[in-house]
């Protein structure tokens, strides 16, 4: 019980059980091409009481890579924290690129902002302070929405995680890419309760839904991969 519970606790090393596997591919494949404004927001972020909260560098080098390959111009973001995956976003997009970037919280986004700012991408980003239904929501009640978004990232509230596919699904363009973060929840959702610490339970019962659902979603093809707390990526095919 007690291994268990330390590989639900251990977030550094994802989800690989070797902590230095991990850190083979991060020092071999992902710090190396890094870039120097992800780099100082990471380690800004890891003095933050909740820096477990922040996308992983493994999983944000494959996020940069997706955006790369839809040639993303116009995206979501539902989830911003201190701004790392944000960040990433915005230097993978053209100049003209456009991000709607919702948080509840500016806050922590002021954490990353000045590492945004000097990195020259600041006017890319619309961040909203802001629940994330009502201003996606909102996004849909202009009908020249549906449909016009490249890619989405979500990192929020997971009770919300199927609310927010049902309206990405309409803002999202068919070839376009939604990535939900933390789908594995700290390897916790193949794990029987009694071995789940008590503040991981509702989220874990909240991730196994999104699971299911967007496993059977015919509206998307999907990867479930297990990077950083697992990411799953889907792809709208109709």
């Amino acid at each position: 019980m007690g291994d268990t519970t330390k590989k639900v606790h251990n977030s550094r090393k994802g989800l690989l059980q070797s902590e230095e596997l991990y850190q083979y591919i991060l020092e071999t494949s992902v710090y190396p091409r890094e870039p120097e404004a992800l780099k100082e927001i990471r380690e800004v972020t890891a003095s933050h009481p909740m820096s477990g909260m922040a996308t992983s560098p493994d999983a944000g080098q494959l996020m940069a890579l997706l955006l790369k390959l839809v040639n993303a111009k116009k995206t979501i973001e539902v989830g911003v924290f201190t701004g790392y995956s944000l960040l990433l976003t915005a230097l993978s997009m053209p100049d003209d690129g456009k991000v709607v970037a919702i948080d509840l919280n500016r806050d922590s986004y002021e954490i990353g902002l000045p590492i945004i700012r000097k990195a020259g991408v600041e006017h890319k980003i619309n961040f909203i302070e802001s629940e994330a239904l009502p201003v996606l929501d909102k996004l849909l009640e202009n009908h020249e929405n549906e449909g016009s978004f490249d890619f989405a990232f979500v990192d929020a509230d997971k009770v919300n995680y199927l609310n927010y596919h049902e309206r990405l699904m309409k803002l999202v363009k068919v070839g376009g890419i939604v990535v939900y973060d933390n789908t594995l929840w700290g390897a916790s959702v193949a794990m029987p309760d009694d071995l789940v610490p008590e503040r991981m339970r509702r989220g874990k019962m909240w991730m196994i839904e999104a699971n299911k659902s967007l496993a059977v979603d015919p509206r998307i093809q999907i990867s479930h991969a297990s990077l950083g707390d697992g990411i799953t990526i889907c792809r709208r095919i109709q």
